[in-house]
């Protein structure tokens, strides 16, 4: 018969000892914790609050900002095929060198023909001048002529009660003073004829000289063209002109930027520009350089229009469904050379902008600012080619007046 269930052999092992619980942590400490980690955190949100309302209040940043310039293209005034680039990308050109060169020879021609034109009007003129004396001593023959025979006519008439002299002759008398009279009548017209064409003014100053040397600078300037100088000081960028190309007037061959007067666009949001004035200071970081590298510049100017309004393809937002979008205003902040000379930019490269906007009592717009006097950009690479076709006018007038 089986032992009962309730019955243990005398071998069965012994039940284990139940396991004794830790004690319970204190909650006073746990409690002592949370009190100092809250109050180091109120520490730091006063701290922070205090910062914020004595120094970052009065900033405003943005990394929406980047490089800006200008690009100035070459383009040629005249077409012609290039036979030599004397710059290639990346290369430092001055104002007036030589960047590309033309054929000439179709010029060079049309100068030839225009100069020869000018002489010939030179010479033309003066005959008109010489032709004054001629037609002038031509009246004075032409008077004597009437006034012999207006004395032969007279005889004639104190001799025909006599009849020394026939009615005949008294007749030829009388159509030789009337042909007399005509022909001075004639001399006359014909010499205040060739005065009008050169009364008051002089043989460099005549119309037909003028005219004549209005084609000659025109060909001139048509020569001086075929060779395209640097406009301005800078970088060359974008070539995309090449040796024996036809190119005609207009074209884009190259671009010249300057890298000594660049400026930065920052975009803020328009919450941000409220307080931003003109003339405020700037400090500027690139990534260029990193933030080892501090920039200084000012606000030139907020742009008219958030970037939006001028897109190409501004928004509609009365089209249909319509979610607000924080937008951004372009604003102008000029760098100071000296920083650009010692730490070069390059156009396109991201700027972090911080703008000081403590002082609010200027002006956001230049609306007071004096009407420009001079030009914000000028070249005078070209006023030589004038000089050179006004002194060559000169010579060809000299060698062809006679003096």
């Amino acid at each position: 018969m089986s032992p009962s269930p309730a019955t243990t052999p005398d071998n069965a092992a012994p039940a284990p000892a139940p396991v004794a619980l830790p004690p319970k942590k204190s909650s006073g400490k746990r409690r002592r914790l949370l009190l100092i980690v809250t109050f180091v955190l109120a520490l730091l949100l006063i701290g922070y609050g205090i910062y914020w309302f004595v120094f970052l209040r009065h900033y405003e940043n943005t990394d929406d900002a980047y490089v800006a310039g200008n690009v100035v293209q070459v383009t040629p005034q005249v077409g012609g095929t290039v036979v030599a680039i004397n710059a290639d990308d990346t290369e430092l050109v001055q104002a007036g060198k030589p960047l590309i060169q033309l054929d000439p020879s179709d010029a060079k021609v049309a100068l030839d023909n225009a100069t020869a034109q000018l002489a010939q009007a030179v010479r033309e003129v003066r005959t008109l001048y010489v032709n004054n004396g001629t037609f002038a001593a031509t009246v004075a023959t032409r008077a004597a002529d009437v006034e012999r025979a207006r004395s032969d006519l007279a005889r004639r008439q104190e001799l025909i009660s006599t009849g020394a002299v026939s009615k005949e002759d008294l007749d030829h008398a009388r159509a030789a003073l009337q042909a007399a009279a005509s022909a001075l009548t004639a001399s006359r017209e014909q010499l205040a004829s060739n005065q009008v064409l050169t009364d008051r003014t002089s043989v460099a100053r005549h119309p037909n000289v003028l005219r004549a040397a209005g084609q000659v600078e025109t060909a001139y300037l048509a020569l001086a063209r075929t060779t395209l100088p640097a406009p301005i000081t800078g970088y060359v960028a974008k070539r995309s002109v090449q040796v024996g190309q036809r190119v005609a007037a207009g074209m884009p061959l190259l671009s010249v930027v300057p890298l000594n007067a660049l400026w930065v666009d920052a975009n803020f949001k328009e919450v941000q520009i409220s307080r931003m004035r003109i003339g405020q200071p700037v400090t500027l970081r690139s990534d260029v350089y990193g933030s080892d590298v501090i920039f200084h510049g000012t606000v030139a100017g907020l742009a008219a229009g958030t970037g939006s309004a001028f897109a190409l393809l501004p928004s509609q937002n009365a089209s249909g469904n319509w979610i607000k979008i924080v937008q951004r205003v372009p604003v102008r902040i000029t760098l100071d050379p000296k920083e650009l000379e010692v730490h070069p930019l390059r156009l396109g490269v991201s700027m972090q902008v911080n703008a000081d906007i403590a002082q609010s009592g200027g002006n956001s717009l230049t609306t007071n600012q004096p009407a420009r006097t001079a030009a914000a950009y000028q070249t005078a690479v070209f006023d030589n080619a004038g000089r050179d076709a006004a002194a060559l006018i000169a010579r060809v007038v000299a060698d062809n007046s006679g003096k």
